[in-house]
């Protein structure tokens, strides 16, 4: 699939467990393609330097080597880690008062559809096999429905034909109030 590798789908580290693959973010994107405008753009959207604008997944071994700053501080991975699990699709208590916290209105809407998804598949293919569908079927999601061109999570328009894709992917990006 244009974008993605098989071997990217199967990396458990960039499977987050709150349910925004880390594959399809754009700073993994960037960091993974050596993209440094698209670094700076990401950066300057999240408020980061573009040297600070780096992630290799959020469910790297500890201490992990490269995992952007607002991973490092998140609850979910947090609470996920301490429940001894690997993702929140595991969770009998999802969804919980810790995704009402996220700070990325977007985020949540696509972490509401992504974890049912998660389930979904485990359930009908195994841990594994499962979990490896999911990503795949997140990467499949994120290309533009008129050229075919791979985008990101958030994006707002295809970089290759420039149609606007935010309704039909993730809608605008907001930020949750305080």
């Amino acid at each position: 699939m244009d974008g993605w590798s098989e071997d990217e789908f199967k990396n458990k580290e960039l499977m987050a467990p709150c349910g925004l693959y880390c594959g399809t973010c754009g700073v993994y994107i960037a960091n993974r393609d050596k993209n440094e405008k698209f670094r700076a753009v990401m950066g300057g959207l999240y408020g980061t330097k573009p040297e600070e604008t780096s992630c290799s997944g959020c469910m790297q071994p500890d201490p992990p080597k490269d995992l952007y700053l607002y991973c490092k501080m998140c609850i979910i991975r947090d609470c996920v880690k301490s429940k001894g699990f690997y993702s929140c699709h595991q969770c009998d208590e999802w969804p919980c008062d810790e995704f009402d916290k996220f700070g990325l209105a977007t985020g949540k809407r696509v972490m509401m559809r992504t974890i049912p998804v998660w389930r979904e598949k485990v359930s009908e293919l195994g841990d594994e096999e499962g979990s490896v569908e999911w990503a795949r079927s997140e990467c499949e999601r994120y290309h533009c429905s008129s050229c075919g061109y791979p985008l990101f999570r958030g994006a707002q328009r295809c970089r290759q034909c420039k149609k606007d894709v935010a309704d039909e992917l993730d809608g605008s990006v907001v930020f949750a109030s305080p």
